[in-house]
């Protein structure tokens, strides 16, 4: 732009009132007009040259901006800050990618800028350049190491709505750069395949814009390009669009008849309204596609074919649908209510879209239908035969060993067990129960509410059958862990990372260390990742902090009672059931002469944690004791603590019951470390270890 003259007089004029902020605004109009003088002049008065306008623009982004070389060197040479960002994260290097100045990109490069830097929004320089069709610029960043396939990185917020994940090659086709999409592919090695996190691969962004006048043509052409390079033609768009669905809307005959000939797409699969290619012809009035879907055998006995095409005036449509066997069918749907509380929404949209069916199953493959993502591909949302279903796909040639496996699963209780299956166009879809949210998800919802203890047995439990199975997993995750409606956990292996234990013992050592991160993360109710958890995060104040601190250190011990023994440890156990088990010790013990040397083992790992504990307990409660008892006084040797307690439960005393209320109650809340020592103790010496055995924890 020509500086105008008042610029130039605004620029050169001294005041004896100007403010950093007034000399700040004065470089960067002088920037914008180009005017080398004023801009040198503005310097020398002291004007910043890291000073942000309005959205945070640098003058140095400014001149790059503007094209111009010689300003953009000038200001650097004055110590213009090449890293500096814009509000929205962008520095001078992704803005001179957008001009597709080369010059200027080496020369900032040069000043030690990272080549795949991005943007708040994701954007690197050479995604600006693949988008705006820069494709020098394109070539020199490849030349310099630019990462072809990376994805545009999204905030946590908007990763959740999906957003993101685009490629450079994304946007050339979305912006009908046909030059720089082939120089992608075939220069660059840009892969044609990778979605977005919409699902949405190249194909489906080469046609989002098709239907614009302006972009017709290079949409089709890009479409080709990539139909040649093998591109997958079952990618969908955001609202369950397939590239027919997309190529019959742009009313391109060539590309759909294209897209036909590939022989992979499903001519009947309908987006999230529940349209099909043919119901979207119609409804454009195109006979020539239409005619071409029904030559290919597209379904006439769905959707309101006829009634469409009458409203149009379209006689010549009408006929062809007729010939074709179409007519109308008036589609009238009970009143349905889902059992799912979680998937409720996109249940009744499911149950209401025409979809093809496959054998008795229903699905939508689409973002909005998916309720995970796995290693092994996405799981949706279905109705089989009207049951709520999850389903995985895989294709039919490796379904075999998985679908053996959830077969297997079949008398467990807590392993995710195969409902049903179908198969259709080389793929296999696998039905299971239908679950409300993984373990991660339970947690992390604040108004869900948990039995931690009851969740921990069921987990174990879970465990334990996959390795009666002859399976280890050794990445136990909470993701791994669904639940049901009733609260019922099961574990499901989706990503297929179960191994044969054949004999080797390490991999069950693996899964028990990763049980024991699983319960401290569950304990922790979920407020730290996984990876982070540690006893520090048990709660002191916990009924059973004692018990699960043991526990978890059994288990990352690879303690020799296995699993199996461990699934029947004190944590486990009802406050009723610990106080039984102590109550019942004296009388095990004392038809031993020496009672007291049960707990004096010299072995024994731990020592009392009670040593004084008649000055812990309330005297009234001793002193009545002990003047009711026929034997020797009572010392602080626990095993004369048991011996209390016992006395006291078969020979309750109305005085202590309303002085301390609830037995149970006092007695573990003022001990609580006394049961896991009484066990520990018991079960380490080999005299007395089947002492510790308690075969009914139902109470």
């Amino acid at each position: 732009m020509k500086p105008t003259a008042h610029s130039q007089q605004e620029a050169s004029t001294p005041s004896s009132t100007e403010t950093a902020e007034d000399l700040a605004y004065k470089l960067n109009v002088a920037v914008r007009d180009r005017n080398r003088k004023s801009v040198l002049e503005l310097l020398e008065r002291g004007a910043d040259v890291n000073s942000k306008a309005e959205a945070g623009w640098t003058p140095l982004q400014s001149a790059v901006q503007a094209d111009d070389e010689d300003l953009v060197q000038l200001l650097l040479d004055k110590g213009a800050c090449p890293h500096a960002r814009k509000d929205n994260g962008g520095t001078a290097f992704t803005e001179a990618a957008i001009v597709g100045n080369v010059n200027i990109l080496e020369l900032l490069l040069n000043r030690g800028l990272n080549i795949n830097d991005h943007d708040d929004n994701g954007f690197t320089a050479f995604m600006e350049a693949a988008w705006y069709g820069k494709e020098e610029a394109l070539k020199f960043l490849y030349s310099k190491g630019a990462n072809v396939n990376l994805k545009r990185t999204a905030s946590e917020e908007k990763a959740k709505l999906h957003k993101g994940g685009a490629t450079a090659l994304m946007d050339a086709c979305r912006e009908g750069h046909l030059s720089v999409v082939k120089t992608l592919v075939q220069e660059m090695g840009a892969e044609v395949n990778t979605c977005d996190n919409r699902d949405r691969n190249a194909l489906i962004h080469a046609l989002k814009k098709g239907c614009e006048k302006e972009r017709y043509e290079s949409a089709v052409a890009i479409a080709h390009f990539l139909l040649d390079c093998g591109v997958d033609v079952k990618s969908k768009d955001e609202c369950g669009k397939t590239a027919l669905i997309l190529a019959v809307e742009m009313q391109s005959a060539d590309l759909v008849k294209a897209l036909l000939e590939k022989g992979e797409i499903d001519i009947d699969d309908a987006d999230e309204d529940g349209n099909t290619a043919l119901m979207v012809a119609v409804e454009k009035n195109n006979y020539n596609i239409a005619k071409l879907l029904c030559e290919k055998g597209a379904r006439t006995d769905v959707g309101k074919l006829i009634a469409v095409a009458n409203r149009k005036r379209a006689h010549n449509m009408a006929c062809l649908l007729r010939q074709y066997n179409a007519k109308f069918v008036p589609e009238i749907l009970e009143d349905w209510e889902p059992n799912s509380k979680c998937w409720r929404d996109q249940l009744k949209n499911l149950y209401k879209i025409y979809r093809p069916m496959i054998g008795k199953l229903k699905i939508f493959q689409y973002i909005e239908q998916r309720i995970r993502n796995t290693s092994q591909g996405g799981i949706y949302l279905g109705l089989y035969g009207g049951t709520e279903v999850a389903v995985r796909i895989t294709c039919s040639t490796e379904c075999d060993e998985e679908k053996r496996f959830f077969e297997q699963c079949g008398n467990c209780e807590h392993l995710l067990k195969l409902f049903q299956f179908e198969k259709a166009r080389g793929y296999t879809y696998l039905c299971f129960p239908l679950w409300e949210k993984n373990l991660e998800e339970h947690l992390q919802d604040l108004e869900d509410q948990m039995d931690y203890k009851d969740a921990l047995r069921m987990i174990f439990q879970a465990v334990r059958e996959l390795h009666s199975l002859g399976f280890a997993y050794q990445d136990l995750h909470p993701s791994n862990f669904v639940i049901d409606l009733g609260g019922k956990i099961y574990f499901a292996d989706f990503d297929n990372k179960r191994k044969l234990i054949e004999g080797e013992k390490q991999l069950i050592n693996s899964d028990l260390e990763a049980l024991s991160r699983l319960m401290l993360y569950v304990l922790a109710q979920g407020k730290k990742p996984l990876q982070q958890v540690s006893v520090e995060d048990l709660a002191v104040d916990s009924p059973d902090y004692n018990e699960a601190l043991d526990l978890v250190r059994s288990l990352v011990s690879h303690d020799e009672r296995g699993l199996e023994g461990l699934s029947k440890h004190p944590y486990f156990w009802s406050k009723q059931t610990r106080f039984k088990f102590l109550k019942s010790i004296w009388n095990k013990i004392k038809v031993f002469r020496d009672e007291k040397a049960v707990f004096q083992d010299p072995n024994a790992t731990e020592s009392s944690p009670y040593p004084w504990w008649t000055k812990m307990i309330d005297k009234m409660v001793l002193d009545v004791m002990q003047r009711f008892s026929k034997a020797k006084p009572y010392s602080n040797d626990i095993t004369d603590l048991l011996r209390l307690i016992r006395n006291l439960d078969e020979h309750p005393k109305s005085s202590i019951s309303k002085k301390i209320g609830d037995y149970t109650e006092y007695f573990l809340n003022l001990f609580p470390a006394l049961t896991i020592y009484v066990y520990n103790s018991l079960r380490q010496n080999p005299k007395y270890s089947h002492f510790a055995d308690i075969q009914d924890l139902s109470l």
